[in-house]
């Protein structure tokens, strides 16, 4: 994760950050979502019945791919410096573009969008979050993240 001072932040805003490395997402941690969500369809979790479907293969689950922007963010995300604490604040807008297929991988750029004093020392970062899937020209999801920055002096 990239670090700067406070005054520093508005200078990214709207510029792309270097992306991530690369993440090979295989069955073994699809099957470990399903059974941490419960959500057990077979598209996800049965080899042979979901190279049936038109993705010719299981998929991981959109939430399993947005679940990874909190790593993605440490990867290649941006925060100001004296960060005591950060704490996901949400998301304002996420859309699931392309399915991610077992043993794709995947990688992240950030983009800031935006940078907000909420109060002396808090500061709100938007975050636009692109997972890229490696060979495709559609990203698997993007997502407008918000990080809340707690900083001392």
């Amino acid at each position: 994760m990239l670090t700067v001072s406070r005054e520093e932040l508005d200078g990214y805003i709207g510029k792309d950050l270097p992306p991530s490395d690369w993440l090979l997402i295989d069955q073994q941690q699809i099957n470990a979502f399903a059974d941490a969500t419960l959500d057990h369809q077979f598209i996800h979790v049965d080899p042979d019945k979901a190279a049936l479907t038109p993705f010719g293969s299981t998929i991981a689950h959109g939430y399993l791919t947005l679940s990874l922007v909190s790593y993605f963010l440490g990867e290649c995300g941006i925060a100001p410096r004296n960060v005591q604490m950060a704490v996901n604040y949400g998301t304002d807008k996420v859309r699931f573009l392309e399915p991610v297929k077992v043993n794709n991988e995947i990688r992240c750029v950030a983009r800031l969008l935006a940078v907000r004093e909420k109060r002396p020392g808090h500061v709100l970062l938007t975050t636009r979050m692109t997972i890229e899937i490696k060979g495709s020209e559609t990203p698997a999801l993007m997502a407008d993240i918000l990080s809340l920055f707690v900083c001392g002096q």
